[in-house]
């Protein structure tokens, strides 16, 4: 439990209701478990150059303006009815395929550079504004989830993350949900039906896949919420607990995202099924606090 490492913060936080930002550690560990696979150095140094330029990076992909050229993914985990658009700036209109329904993700090809703001609307009304401060690499992911700050008011608050390029599969385990009720979330091995071999899952973590075919279960109160998760060598995954006990206005049920929805079929592409590894998922675990 030794090896930890203050992460550069992505951004600073302003909303048009307010809301505070506070700094990011990250917490790197290597599971407990005898039995599990341990892809600890490539998995310690990528996580350790996130935000950082990649020494091996070439193509830079700056604009004249000095812009980088990137993938941002969007998540709406913020419980209201209305959609939501993603502007750069006051007019670059992100969300050119439409705006982003509650519990949906996006990835949107962008350009981001220092100072930028993204604004969050709900029609011609700003909702929030994200302010980047610093600008990842091009060959990493931006995840950006915008959800509920507290269950009386109704300002906005954000979590973000940089995936750094790995050989592996990742997954970012988001805890979003705003209300008095807990909820254990694990993964479960989806092809083992006899013996299948599960892992707690921790919120506000960075974890490391193999390739294979997942279970995620939420246990709440009112029952078990499941969702596949198809895990292919290289992607980044985003694991969102999401629902608000509101004290005022509709309140939302615990539910649970799971993004992208890779197909099964390439796992086999890839060259066959992670389960001929004898560890399950989780090889090292880093933990964050993202918000």
């Amino acid at each position: 439990l030794k090896h930890a490492n203050l992460a550069k913060s992505l951004h600073a936080c302003r909303t048009f209701f307010g809301c505070s930002t506070r700094s990011r550690y990250l917490w790197v560990y290597i599971c407990a478990s005898s039995d599990m696979t341990r892809f600890v150095f490539t998995l310690l140094s990528a996580l350790a150059s996130a935000g950082t330029l990649r020494k091996d990076a070439v193509d830079t992909t700056l604009d004249r303006s000095g812009a980088t050229k990137l993938t941002l993914r969007v998540c709406n985990a913020y419980p209201y009815e209305a959609h939501l658009d993603v502007y750069r700036g006051k007019s670059e209109k992100l969300t050119e395929k439409g705006p982003l329904a509650y519990r949906s993700c996006e990835d949107l090809q962008t350009k981001l550079k220092s100072g930028d703001k993204l604004e969050f609307r709900v029609g011609a009304a700003n909702a929030g504004t994200f302010s980047v401060s610093e600008v990842p690499d091009h060959n990493n992911l931006l995840l950006l989830v915008i959800y509920r700050h507290d269950t009386v008011s109704t300002q906005v608050s954000f979590a973000s993350h940089v995936f750094s390029r790995l050989m592996n599969a990742q997954a970012a385990v988001i805890d979003t949900y705003r209300g008095k009720e807990t909820a254990k979330l694990s993964i479960k091995d989806a092809r083992e039906k006899s013996h299948p071999r599960d892992e707690e899952l921790r919120y506000n973590s960075v974890v490391a896949l193999n390739k294979g075919e997942y279970r995620v279960v939420m246990n709440t109160a009112e029952g078990a919420v499941t969702r596949d998760l198809v895990a292919l060598n290289g992607e980044s995954y985003v694991i969102l607990r999401t629902g608000v006990a509101a004290q005022g206005g509709p309140s939302y049920s615990e539910d649970l995202v799971v993004f992208p929805q890779s197909d099964a079929k390439e796992l086999e592409k890839s060259g066959g099924a992670s389960l001929a590894v004898t560890s399950l998922a989780l090889a090292v675990v880093a933990r964050a606090w993202f918000a």
